[in-house]
């Protein structure tokens, strides 16, 4: 198997208007996701998200939380609307801000892309979750595609201020507004539901804690408020409070345990992961899908190494500050062990488990080794591939000259760095000046971000809104739902396997006029109102 699975990712930007820092983040986030809805689709009715096969609160311990008992954030099940406060709380809207520009009652909250993407309004932040995907190198091009997607957004916003009255807003792909607060960048993986959990959970805590040492995007500030002058490697590590747990924006846990995997419950668990960091460095970002995906594969087939930590979260603290690499965590059994020990036995391990690995596999298992072995001995050198690596050469020029650690003008090229305008981001600026090196180029990306993966149901789902988004009454991961434009009869497509309705079962029919021969020749159920 290698590195092939399922797999996808989830991104929360961090959203701002420059001009109005106070504006309501949350109707900034629904005009970020109505912009591109109307860019990538001239003309199509509203698609409902479908929410009838979505279950966060079901834990993989093996019950399900009390709804009375969730934080608001984890019911995902229920469609989150503007209400008339969000839109009173925007300040700007008396002087013309977003009136002219948007109908607030048929806003859109979600939108599934031509790309098979959600990009959705996640309470306070625009999210981009990426289409399903079947390794780690097209989690990194889909990923950056909404990336991409992103700075459309807002260069269109830009360019029709005058126009439309909605002034400028900015997107970063950060995790932290440096005043204690924290939004996620996800990963999902599809594992086997024969997955033993707790050994799952032992094997995941100190990888999850040790891993940032080549995925983390690096951070000026300590504490979750960042109020402490310094640099650390991750930008999330001091937002984990605990081991295991169900929630995501609240004591947030090492292992998450939601049980919802969007695919045949039988066969499958989606693991959901929220440890990273938001990287825009191809080769980081590679190397965070393509290490968990062997570490899956150890842990599915019995053979990854249990390296247990005294206690994991402190030591995800540690091992965040320690721009050595030496510093020593101790074992729950005695003894202690460093970050680039951990790494190295699981990379050993999954050395020993594909002794002859495809070519995709091949270059996670040699970047992996390369990156440890320059973490060892020339940290400095890998600035153009790694994020945390690249910040920290910018930053550290600039304390060289005598400005200290607490500086606002470190955080403020932090900020910078994530800033997703290609003229405006200190990332961009690199790879323009050939000092980061990436695995994609700009239009590889920008394909991408408008067509949907070829080997998943993603290609059925951007495929079936693009092509029949009139047609289309309610979508999600596993589930699409249209009308007969001619009569009133609705068809009801279950997608259970995630690398079924591939291109080539899809493309055949995309010329028909309608979706019905398509969801007829799939066996969809029809339902004649």
């Amino acid at each position: 198997m290698g590195v092939q699975r399922i797999m996808g990712a989830e991104t929360e930007f961090g959203v701002i208007s420059p001009t109005n820092p106070a504006a309501n983040h949350t109707v900034l986030s629904a005009t970020i996701v109505n912009t591109y809805d109307n860019l990538a689709f001239s003309k199509h009715q509203k698609t409902a998200w479908e929410y009838d096969s979505e279950q966060p609160l079901q834990d993989a311990r093996g019950f399900a939380m009390k709804r009375e008992e969730a934080h608001s954030s984890q019911l995902t099940d229920e469609a989150y609307e503007l209400t008339s406060e969000d839109i009173a709380a925007e300040a700007l809207k008396e002087s013309g801000m977003f009136a002219e520009r948007l109908d607030w009652d048929k806003i859109t909250m979600n939108s599934i892309l031509p790309n098979g993407a959600r990009l959705y309004v996640d309470h306070a932040h625009p999210e981009y979750s990426s289409p399903e995907v079947t390794s780690p190198q097209d989690a990194v091009l889909w990923d950056a595609a909404g990336d991409h997607i992103a700075a459309v957004t807002i260069a269109t916003l830009a360019d029709s201020s005058a126009k439309t009255g909605i002034e400028p807003i900015n997107l970063y792909k950060n995790n932290t507004d440096g005043k204690g607060q924290s939004y996620g960048s996800h990963e999902n993986y599809l594992i086997s539901r024969e997955t033993d959990f707790d050994y799952l959970t032992k094997v995941l805590a100190s990888f999850f804690a040790t891993r940032i040492i080549y995925t983390g995007a690096g951070r000026v500030g300590l504490g979750t408020d960042g109020d402490k002058p310094g640099f650390q490697l991750s930008q999330r590590a001091d937002f984990f409070e605990r081991l295991v747990g169900l929630e995501t924006t609240i004591r947030r846990p090492l292992i998450n345990t939601r049980d919802e995997p969007h695919a045949d419950r039988e066969k499958y668990r989606r693991l959901h992961v929220i440890t990273g960091d938001a990287n825009l460095a191809h080769y980081s970002n590679l190397l965070k899908f393509g290490t968990m995906s062997l570490v899956l594969e150890l842990i599915e087939q019995g053979k990854a190494p249990v390296i247990q930590l005294t206690d994991p979260v402190t030591a995800m603290h540690t091992v965040s500050r320690d721009l050595t690499f030496t510093q020593e965590l101790p074992l729950a059994n005695g003894g202690s062990i460093t970050a680039l020990e951990v790494q190295q036995a699981y990379l050993e391990a999954s050395l020993d488990n594909n002794p002859n690995p495809d070519e995709q596999t091949r270059e996670v298992l040699e970047l992996w080794e390369e990156v440890l072995h320059l973490l060892a001995t020339a940290p400095d050198a890998l600035a153009d591939r790694l994020d945390w690596a690249a910040k920290y050469q910018l930053l550290k020029a600039y304390v060289a000259q005598g400005i200290d650690w607490d500086s606002p003008k470190l955080k403020a090229i932090d900020i910078q760095y994530s800033d997703l305008r290609p003229d405006k981001g200190l990332y961009f600026k690199l790879v323009g000046l050939g000092r980061l090196k990436t695995l994609f180029s700009a239009e590889h990306i920008k394909k991408a971000a408008s067509e949907p993966p070829e080997d998943t149901r993603a290609y059925a789902r951007g495929k079936i809104v693009s092509t029949w988004g009139n047609e289309v009454i309610s979508a999600n991961w596993d589930t699409i739902v249209v009308r007969n434009p001619l009569d009133i009869t609705t068809y009801r497509l279950t997608m259970n396997e995630p690398s079924d309705l591939t291109r080539r079962t899809i493309e055949p029919y995309l010329t028909n006029p309608s979706a019905e021969s398509l969801f007829t020749a799939l066996g969809a159920n029809s339902h004649t109102y």
